[in-house]
């Protein structure tokens, strides 16, 4: 089992960057690929960056392509969202997840695919 806490969370400005953090306890970190997602008010959760269990990988919802950037650090069991150009669209609560079992080099963009979950951290861009 692992356990995830998000952080980096804030209110920004249109055009603005944030790094969300995503600590995981346990020592099998490596053994998991991870991924971000987002819940507006309103909205379903929807997919926004994965990244494979070596890091070699990654994979991205297509409205961030370009903006975000996910990373991993395994020695430091975190996962990182770099987000810049924040538009007010990308207002939500961003959750990181990790999906066991998977390929070393694979990725993973459903839901499904992910088994533990964090707390969420809210981000909010103004216009």
């Amino acid at each position: 089992q692992v356990q995830l806490v998000e952080s980096g969370g804030g209110l920004v400005q249109t055009g603005d960057s944030l790094r969300l953090s995503c600590a995981a306890s346990g020592r099998t970190f490596s053994s998991y690929a991870m991924g971000w997602f987002r819940q507006a008010p309103g909205k379903e959760r929807e997919f926004v960056a994965a990244i494979s269990r070596d890091g070699g990988s990654t994979n991205y919802a297509d409205s961030v392509k370009g903006r975000f950037t996910i990373s991993r650090d395994n020695a430091k069991n975190t996962v990182y969202l770099q987000m810049n150009s924040l538009k007010p669209e990308d207002t939500a609560v961003y959750y990181c997840a990790a999906a066991p079992g998977l390929y070393y080099r694979s990725t993973a963009s459903r839901e499904g695919e992910y088994r533990y979950w964090g707390q969420g951290t809210q981000v909010t861009v103004s216009s």
